[in-house]
C-alpha cells in the first residue's frame, strides 16, 4: 500500500490527523510529566507510568511492567528502586506462590495517585465536556479502530 493516494483531500486530512495526534502526545507528556511531580518531584514521566501500572493492579511484576509499557528490563527496574526508595512500592510474597514476589503500592502511594488522576481527569472532562455521549462514543471507537 502505498503512502499516498489519489485524492489529496484524503493525503491531507491524513496528514492533518498525524499533526493532531502529534500534538494530542505531546500534551499526554506533558501530563505525565506533571502527574509525576505531583506525586513526587523526583518522579520521571515512566517512573509515574509504573506506579500507576502497580497502583492499578494492571502489573505487578516486573515482567508484567516491561510488557504494559513496552519498555526496557534495566528501565523498568531503575523505576522501581526508585519507587521503592520512595517508600511508594513495595515488593510482598505473592499470595498465589510464596516463592514469587509481587509488587504493590502503599497508601501513600495510592493517595498521590488520586490525587494526580483528579487532576488529569478534570482537565480531560473540561476539553470534553461540550461533546454530546453519541460523539465521544464514535471517538472512543475510531481511537479503538486505529489502534488495532
Amino acid at each position: 500500500m502505498s503512502a499516498t493516494s489519489d485524492d489529496p483531500r484524503l493525503d491531507a486530512a491524513v496528514t492533518r490527523v498525524e499533526q493532531e495526534l502529534g500534538r494530542l502526545f505531546a500534551r499526554i507528556r506533558v501530563s505525565w510529566r506533571e502527574a509525576a511531580a505531583t506525586v513526587h518531584p523526583d518522579l520521571q514521566p515512566l517512573g509515574y507510568q509504573v506506579l500507576t501500572s502497580i497502583a492499578t493492579g494492571k502489573a505487578t511484576s516486573a515482567s508484567a511492567i516491561i510488557e504494559r509499557l513496552q519498555t526496557d528490563k534495566s528501565a523498568v527496574s531503575r523505576h522501581v528502586r526508585q519507587l521503592e526508595e520512595l517508600g511508594l512500592v513495595e515488593s510482598i510474597p505473592d499470595p498465589q506462590d510464596r516463592r514469587a514476589r509481587v509488587l504493590v503500592a502503599t497508601d501513600l502511594a495510592q493517595e498521590k495517585v488520586t490525587i494526580a488522576r483528579a487532576r488529569y481527569e478534570a482537565r480531560i472532562a473540561d476539553r470534553l465536556r461540550d461533546w454530546s455521549a453519541a460523539d465521544l462514543d464514535h471517538f472512543v471507537d475510531l481511537l479503538g479502530s486505529l489502534g488495532s
